[in-house]
């Protein structure tokens, strides 16, 4: 079961390119190997957990929750659209600079094509800098606490240095003002607080993510989805009436702490973050400590 879940996990999801992780060798990705991008998205707890996280809080925008659900996959085929997600994540992170251009180009161009208008008549474009700027300013946030708070501590310089480092890969798909540090990112917090809103949608998503199988234990699904509201800032929790039973229990976050530590010292010789470190000529027990 666990080899089928990994070739599963890694495999190009349908309708999307297969990306060679491993070759050419010595072609740079878009982020530096020694980047703190390449540590912190390697380890499974904070991927997870942090990318469940960012997607509560683009839920939370009416115009982004809106063009979510109604123009992808969400609600009829979950797991595809996890699967595609992840799949471009990884690749904007460690493929071949110019494997991960092409698919940027090729979600940018999907993106230009989804437009609508919210139940309370806003009209939104998924190709908007504001919606987009929103979307990958979560991402950084959510991935960078959920390491933080699950693998290490990241001190403000290192969170600085993570918003930083994404500010180029972030511009190609369109999130020109992204923020680059912990504080640009609260101001952008700022500007966007009073647009954000409570939606039975945001609850419809998180029990799709307890049980749609696109993890080999729905236990430790629900665990992450508990991990994923804890990592929301409390603000944001309110905001969305997620109280504390939507969080984690009792002794769950040292169990996570553990399992965040083995997946930093584990290497999953199938998982991009190693075959990029091969292609490099770099030893992966460089990245797995």
């Amino acid at each position: 079961m666990a080899q089928r879940f990994l070739q599963d996990l890694f495999a190009p999801p349908l309708g999307m390119p297969a990306i060679d992780f491993a070759a050419p060798a010595g072609a740079p990705a878009l982020f530096a190997a020694d980047s703190l991008t390449w540590a912190v998205m390697k380890n499974p707890v904070a991927l997870l957990a942090g990318g469940v996280a960012a997607v509560i809080l683009e839920l939370a925008e009416p115009r982004v929750r809106t063009g979510v659900w109604e123009h992808t996959a969400f609600r009829g085929d979950p797991v595809r659209r996890i699967r595609r997600t992840g799949y471009a994540t990884m690749a904007t992170i460690y493929a071949p600079a110019e494997a991960a251009r092409a698919l940027i180009t090729r979600v940018s161009r999907m993106h230009a094509n989804v437009s609508g208008v919210t139940p309370t008549g806003a009209p939104y474009r998924a190709d908007d800098p504001e919606l987009l700027n929103w979307v990958q300013a979560t991402a950084a946030f959510a991935f960078s606490e959920a390491y933080s708070r699950f693998v290490r501590p990241l001190s403000p310089a290192e969170r600085d240095r993570f918003y930083a480092e994404g500010a180029g890969p972030t511009a190609l798909y369109g999130a020109t003002g992204a923020p680059r540090s912990a504080m640009e990112m609260e101001g952008l917090v700022s500007a966007m607080a009073a647009k954000l809103e409570a939606s039975p949608i945001v609850f419809e998503f998180l029990s799709i993510m307890r049980t749609a199988p696109f993890l080999p234990s729905r236990a430790l699904q629900r665990l992450v989805v508990r991990a994923a509201v804890d990592v929301v800032p409390a603000w944001a929790r309110d905001i969305l009436g997620l109280g504390a039973a939507h969080g984690l229990r009792f002794g769950e976050a040292a169990l996570l702490r553990a399992l965040a530590a083995a997946g930093e010292r584990i290497v999953l010789h199938e998982a991009p973050p190693a075959q990029a470190y091969k292609r490099m000529g770099l030893s992966v027990r460089a990245l797995y400590r």
